[in-house]
């Protein structure tokens, strides 16, 4: 019947680096069909995988090989044989663990195949053994008899098939010392490759603090920018508090020149005060003699010196109010003044 698939899948497949024994080099472009067989003749399992018209995979199992899950959906088996390391990148965790419950499967088959076969061989030899030396006390009794004749010709056949045997365990010796080193070499080079990964965690560490410190500076910078914003928007509210000032300040100045234009027409009323006054007396000495006159110049001499205290009234309370308008204006300059000392 010869080989017949048992269990197929799908995967990325590939095989060790032979030069590092550490990096994965893809043996397919995408994902192809990975599937067991089963030599019903052989009585022997393998997998088997197509790329095309290449073949990427040819592994036969053995009761020694392991099959490891190295992440959630990579795992890899070693074939001593091929003198290689087979990878297998699944689509699904759950593809990943089916895979691997088969070749535990297999595996256990393959052992049981080749426990049996040692037993054939071991009842082989014992058959042989005994075929032998019956033949030699028949040779004793007699020399011709075609039961013998056939004995003879079945133990002949149990002498090959121990020698073959014996070929065959010498066989399976130098294929189990070849699995010991290449085991050797694939637990020295996970051994460089965890290494390796303790490596990469330590600069993965020493980078993330770094990064953390970074971040760290960053904010810091980050806070000492928006305290120069805050004091730069202060500045600009006091530069735009000390413009109003300023023109406060020219507005006072302009009010004060206008008092003080005004202040210099108060001695000419007091000049031309004075001039009513002296012609008032005038008018007295030279209206002595007439009383009617005198009586209209007095009623006028009093609307006069009305009009003359009302005026003056006036001219005090001016000069009251300039005098507080000019403290005023000495008080603003003194507060200005101490503002642009304080700024």
């Amino acid at each position: 019947m010869g080989e017949q698939p048992i269990f197929t899948t799908r995967a990325h497949v590939f095989q060790i680096d032979p030069s590092t024994k550490k990096n994965w080099v893809p043996a397919s472009k995408q994902a192809v069909t990975v599937s067991y067989f089963y030599d019903v003749t052989r009585n022997s399992y393998r997998i088997i995988s197509v790329d095309g018209a290449k073949v990427i995979i040819n592994s036969t199992i053995t009761p020694n090989m392991t099959f490891t899950k190295t992440s959630q959906k990579f795992g890899q088996w070693a074939d001593s044989r091929a003198n290689t390391v087979f990878g297998l990148g699944f689509s699904s965790e759950q593809q990943l663990t089916k895979f691997a419950e088969k070749f535990q499967e297999v595996k256990e088959a393959a052992r049981l195949a080749r426990d049996k076969s040692q037993e054939k061989i071991e009842t082989s030899s014992n058959h042989s053994q005994a075929s032998s030396v019956n033949g030699t006390d028949d040779e004793k009794a007699s020399h011709a008899s075609p039961a013998d004749t056939h004995l003879k010709s079945e133990n002949d056949k149990l002498k090959i098939a121990l020698t073959q045997s014996a070929a065959n365990v010498k066989k399976w010796e130098i294929e189990l010392q070849t699995l010991r080193e290449s085991n050797a070499r694939l637990t020295t080079a996970l051994q460089e490759s965890a290494a390796s990964v303790e490596q990469w965690k330590r600069q993965f560490s020493i980078c993330r603090d770094e990064n953390d410190r970074l971040r760290s500076k960053i904010e810091q910078l980050e806070e000492q920018c928006s305290e120069i914003n805050r004091e730069k928007e202060k500045n600009t509210e006091l530069k735009s508090r000390i413009e109003e000032l300023e023109s406060e300040l020219r507005e006072k100045e302009t009010e004060l020149k206008d008092l003080r234009k005004q202040s210099e027409i108060i001695p000419q009323l007091m000049s031309e005060c004075e001039y009513v006054s002296e012609k008032l007396e005038a008018a007295e000495r030279d209206n002595q003699n007439l009383e009617d006159k005198v009586r209209s110049l007095k009623t006028d001499i009093e609307e006069s010196k009305y009009r003359q205290r009302h005026l003056k009234g006036e001219l005090k309370s001016f000069l009251e109010v300039l005098d507080g308008k000019i403290d005023d204006l000495h008080d603003f300059r003194r507060g200005l003044s101490k503002l642009g000392a304080d700024n």
